[in-house]
């Protein structure tokens, strides 16, 4: 997980380099995941090829992870975000793992974090309106093994969500 020097443009994490101009692919893509090869290489200022094997190497090296569509969830009936701060009765691995394997198989939980400290898990839920949130609450979320208590916060305004990472500037090597 540290960062270390490659050379003197690169930065590797994971025993995956990227330098300056991985850096301005990633960008690009980030903000049009869309873009041709062609349109690509245009931006970051590389010829088709090389930026065509340089995209390859970022999707193979898992840099990047896929690509998808971005969804307003409103538009499709599912307007009321909630956060919900779940706390742990045990955190044997068993029961971490049972947690974990039911909280994957509910969608309307987008996003699910485990934490240390307290509350052991930090989720994103959607649901239709808040008497569905309350159902999904009570008969799925509050149901799942090891969960001691959940405390929902509904989102009253997202000011910032799947923000692009800086990538802009690339990281200066740490002496």
């Amino acid at each position: 997980m540290f960062a270390r020097s490659c050379s003197i443009s690169r930065t590797c994490e994971r025993n995956i380099c990227v330098d300056s101009i991985d850096r301005k692919i990633l960008a690009e893509l980030e903000h049009d995941g869309r873009l041709t090869v062609t349109e690509l290489a245009d931006r970051v200022g590389l010829s088709i090829a090389p930026c065509h094997r340089r995209l390859r190497e970022l999707e193979r090296s898992g840099v990047i992870v896929g690509y998808r569509a971005v969804v307003d969830p409103a538009s499709v009936g599912l307007g009321v975000e909630v956060l919900a701060n779940v706390t742990m009765e045990r955190g044997d691995f068993d029961t971490i793992a049972s947690f974990e394997e039911g909280i994957a198989a509910v969608p309307e939980v987008r996003h699910a974090e485990r934490l240390f400290g307290v509350p052991d898990y930090l989720l994103r839920v959607v649901a239709p309106s808040l008497d569905d949130y309350a159902a999904l609450r009570d008969q799925k979320l509050a149901t799942l093994p090891g969960v001691r208590q959940i405390t929902s916060t509904i989102v009253m305004k997202t000011v910032v969500d799947n923000r692009p990472l800086p990538l802009a500037q690339p990281e200066q090597p740490r002496p």
